[in-house]
């Protein structure tokens, strides 16, 4: 049987055409994922107002207890003045 040669530009024109199966394949998987992007965006969107009212609750929490705090303070120093513990 006789062998065939291939010739330089034979090997790139099987390469090229591999390369455009490939490309055929990845179009068809990026429209599979356009929807999951639109998705992790509404995800990021939520999460960001999230954040934004933990960190609301958190100043809301550490201004209530500042208060508390100096309340008490307030309170302890009084008691000492009482029992003259100055």
């Amino acid at each position: 049987m006789k062998k065939k040669g291939v010739t330089i530009d034979d090997l790139a024109l099987m390469v090229g055409k591999g390369f455009q199966s490939v490309d055929k394949r990845f179009d068809g998987i990026d429209k599979q994922f356009e929807g999951v992007d639109k998705r992790f965006d509404e995800i990021d969107k939520r999460l960001d107002r999230m954040d934004k009212r933990f960190d609301r609750i958190e100043k809301l929490i550490l201004t209530d207890h500042k208060e508390r705090i100096e309340k008490l303070e307030i309170q302890v120093k009084e008691l000492r003045d009482l029992i003259a513990f100055n």
